[in-house]
């Protein structure tokens, strides 16, 4: 895809679905990459086969909660590749529950990961793109184009049993037309893809897995899902490939006049 090669990116939630999935397109293509995931294991396995492709990949484990960790993911960029050019921000997960029920501790984990977490990362990553498009314009050149983009969910419209995770998404749309605008005079392009189910643990049925995160059992209720899928005209979950193909797009030349956005991929599910 046009712009991605010798480029370097941050893809956060590497080390499965979507994350992942980000990781080896980019690789692919010639990216250099800072991975991170809040896991050791899934995150190794998706190091060692992004290089199989023949760049360099630097893993950074530990949760985006944890602000150490997105300056980590900053430095590691700049010090070991000296720029950094894309972020895509994927880490999270849910944690369902109807809104009268929902504690706290339920509110908070998903604000803390898909909103703050997302911020974090992004802030770090922008100061970095800041000063090196800061740099090429003293040079008088047109700094070149760098992305940032953040996972949104079709749920950012709100979606039953999901008040914590909805409002999450639909926080990180805000801070990413922010970043679009506050980036603009740098080249900095800032989108948002608001994705319906995807083939991963968070949509399977949850009776066919044992998934669980912190309080949260993953997956879906199946006969729930059923009915969910019931309203999605495609009738049927994504695939990682039809969630990470838009999210190249953004990523690549192909959308440098794009920012500001919000895509959705989700089947046409929003407007059923």
């Amino acid at each position: 895809m046009k712009g991605l090669q010798e480029r370097v990116a941050i893809v956060t939630g590497a080390g499965r679905g979507i994350g992942q999935g980000c990781a080896l397109a980019l690789a692919a293509e010639g990216v250099s990459l800072v991975l991170n995931d809040l896991e050791e294991g899934p995150l190794a396995d998706t190091v060692d086969r992004v290089r199989e492709h023949g760049v360099q990949a630097v893993p950074v484990v530990g949760s985006v909660t944890d602000a150490a960790v997105s300056e980590r993911l900053a430095r590691e960029a700049t010090e070991r590749f000296g720029d950094l050019h894309i972020v895509i921000a994927c880490a999270g997960y849910t944690w369902d529950v109807m809104f009268h029920r929902m504690t706290d501790e339920q509110w908070q984990a998903m604000v803390d990961v898909h909103l703050t977490g997302s911020m974090r990362v992004v802030r770090e990553a922008f100061k970095v793109m800041r000063s090196n498009a800061q740099a090429e314009q003293a040079q008088g050149w047109i700094p070149t184009a760098r992305k940032i983009i953040t996972v949104s969910s079709i749920s950012s419209f709100g979606n039953l049993g999901q008040a914590n995770y909805s409002a999450a998404k639909a926080g990180a749309v805000g801070l990413t037309r922010t970043v679009a605008l506050e980036g603009a005079r740098f080249n900095i392009l800032a989108n948002s893809v608001a994705l319906g189910p995807i083939d991963t643990r968070l949509t399977k049925p949850r009776e066919s897995q044992d998934e669980r995160l912190g309080g949260s059992v993953l997956g879906m209720p199946a006969e729930a899902r059923e009915r969910f899928l019931e309203r999605i005209p495609l009738g049927r979950v994504g695939t990682i490939e039809e969630a990470v193909g838009p999210l190249l797009f953004l990523a690549s030349d192909h959308a440098n006049y794009v920012s500001g956005a919000l895509l959705e991929v989700n089947g046409a599910a929003h407007i059923s």
